[in-house]
C-alpha cells in the first residue's frame, strides 16, 4: 500500500482511503475462519493412520470419512451462503463456526466409525460456509482500491491452518492420540468465534435489509445472459483452481516417496517450501489484481501454472524439486488471492454470499474427483505423468477468463 499511512482517530489513512478498525476486524475474523478449512483438512489427513488403527478399518472405509466431510462442506457452503444473504453475514458466520467447533470436538469421543462419520459430516456443514461468507464480508467492508489485496490475506488463512494442523499432530498426537488433535482443533475455532463478537453487519447489507430486499436470491446467478456466462466461467475457474490444488497436494508426497524414494523428512521439506510459495503467491496476486486488473492477473498466473506444472513433473533432482516447488506453489495456488473479490464483484448484495459459496463449493465438489482421476491414470502410467497432465486444465480456465468472465477491477458493489 502507498505511503502516507497514519493513524487518525482509530483509523489508518492509506493515501486517500481510510482503513478502519472495523475493516481490520473483518479481515482478521475471516482469515482465522478460513484457517479452519486448512486445519480441518490436514488434521484428518495426518491422523488418518491413527484412526485406521484405532477403529480397525480398511483404506476404503477411511476414505469414506474424507468423502463424507467433503459432502458436508459442499452442502453447508451452499446452505449457509444463501442464509447469509437473508439473515446477515456476521450472524450466519457465527453459526457456522459454532457448528464446526461443536462437532469437531465431538469427533474425539466418537465410539465407532458410523458416529465419527456423522460428526464429520456435521462439522463439514459448518466449515463449508467459512470461505464464501468471510470473503463476502471483507469484500463489502473494504475499499474497492484494496479489495483484492484484502481477500488475498483471507486466502492465506488456509495455509495458516495447514501449519497449525502440522504442529498439532507433531506435538499432541504422540501423547494424546488422534482424539487430542481433534480437541485441539476446537481452540482456533473458538478464537474465530471470539473475534466476531459485537461485529456489525456491512453497511451495504444493512441498507438492503432496510429496503426489505434481503431474500433468497439464487436466481441472480442466471438473471441475464451476461451473468450466466460469468457464472459458468467462474465455476470453471474455481473447479480448475481446486482440482489443481487437491490433485497435487494429495499425490505429490506419494510420488516423491514411491517413484523417487524420498523419505518423510524430504517430503516434509517439499511441503514447507511449497506452502511458503503459496502464501507469497497469494499476496502478490492480490496486489497485482488491484493494480493491473483481475483478468490480466489470472491469465498471467494460469499460463505460468500450465508451464510450471508440466516442467515440474519432468524433474528427478531433489534440489530442482525443492526449488521449483516454491515456484509451483506460487503460481498454482497464488490465484486463490483473487477469487473472493472477483466473485463478489460479479453479483449484487442480495445474492453475493450465495454466489461466493455456491460457485466455490461446486468447484470444490468437482475437484473432489481429482485424487481419483489422477490415481486412475497412474494405473497405466507413472504418477508423475498423471500429475503433469494437470497442466492442461489451466488452459481451460484461461479460456473461461478470455471468453466468459468480465473485468471487474474498481467496480462499485451494488
Amino acid at each position: 500500500m502507498e505511503a502516507n499511512i497514519r493513524k487518525i482517530t482509530g483509523q489508518i489513512e492509506v493515501g486517500s482511503e481510510k482503513i478502519t478498525g472495523y475493516q481490520w476486524k473483518t479481515l482478521w475474523a475471516s482469515t482465522i475462519g478460513y484457517a479452519m478449512d486448512g486445519l480441518d483438512m490436514m488434521i484428518l489427513a495426518y491422523t488418518m493412520p491413527l484412526i485406521i488403527a484405532y477403529f480397525g478399518i480398511n483404506a476404503a472405509q477411511a476414505g469414506s470419512i474424507s468423502t463424507i466431510t467433503l459432502l458436508g462442506s459442499v452442502l453447508g457452503g451452499i446452505v449457509f451462503g444463501v442464509l447469509a444473504d437473508k439473515y446477515g453475514r456476521v450472524r450466519v458466520f457465527t453459526w457456522t463456526i459454532l457448528i464446526f467447533s461443536l462437532f469437531t470436538g465431538l469427533c474425539a469421543v466418537a465410539p465407532n466409525l458410523e458416529t465419527l462419520g456423522i460428526f464429520r459430516f456435521l462439522s463439514g456443514l459448518g466449515l463449508g460456509g467459512e470461505f464464501g461468507i468471510g470473503m463476502t464480508l471483507v469484500s463489502e467492508a473494504w475499499p474497492k482500491k484494496y479489495r483484492s489485496r484484502a481477500t488475498s490475506v483471507v486466502a492465506t488463512g488456509f495455509q495458516i491452518g495447514i501449519v497449525l494442523a502440522t504442529l498439532a499432530v507433531l506435538f499432541i498426537a504422540p501423547k494424546f492420540g488422534w482424539q487430542g488433535v481433534f480437541v485441539a482443533g476446537v481452540i482456533p475455532a473458538l478464537l474465530a468465534f471470539w473475534s466476531r463478537r459485537n461485529m456489525k453487519e456491512p453497511e451495504i447489507w444493512e441498507k438492503l435489509k432496510e429496503e426489505n430486499k434481503n431474500k433468497v436470491a439464487i436466481g441472480h446467478l442466471f438473471s441475464s445472459s451476461k451473468i450466466t456466462k460469468a457464472t459458468i466461467g467462474l465455476i470453471i475457474a474455481t473447479s480448475v483452481q481446486n482440482f489443481g490444488f487437491y490433485g497435487i497436494m494429495t499425490w505429490m508426497p506419494t510420488m516423491l516417496s514411491s517413484e523417487l524414494g524420498y523419505n518423510f523428512n524430504k517430503t516434509t521439506w517439499w511441503t514447507v517450501i511449497t506452502i511458503v510459495g503459496m502464501v507469497v503467491g497469494i499476496i502478490v496476486f492480490g496486489y497485482l489484481a488491484d493494480k493491473i486488473g483481475r483478468k490480466p492477473s489470472y491469465l498471467i498466473f494460469l499460463f505460468a501454472s500450465a508451464l510450471i506444472v508440466w516442467i515440474y513433473f519432468q524433474q528427478t533432482s531433489m534440489v530442482a524439486l525443492l526449488i521449483l516447488g516454491g515456484i509451483l506453489g506460487f503460481f498454482v495456488n497464488g490465484m486463490m488471492g483473487g477469487f473472493g473479490a472477483l466473485l463478489a464483484e460479479n453479483y449484487p448484495t442480495e445474492a453475493r454470499s450465495s454466489a461466493e459459496n455456491i460457485i466455490f463449493n461446486i468447484g470444490r465438489a468437482i475437484a473432489g474427483f481429482a485424487p481419483f482421476v489422477i490415481g486412475y491414470i497412474s494405473l497405466n502410467h507413472s504418477l508423475s505423468y498423471a500429475l503433469s497432465l494437470i497442466s492442461g486444465i489451466y488452459i481451460l480456465s484461461a479460456l473461461a477468463f478470455i471468453f466468459l468472465i468480465p473485468e471487474t477491477k474498481g467496480k462499485e458493489l451494488v
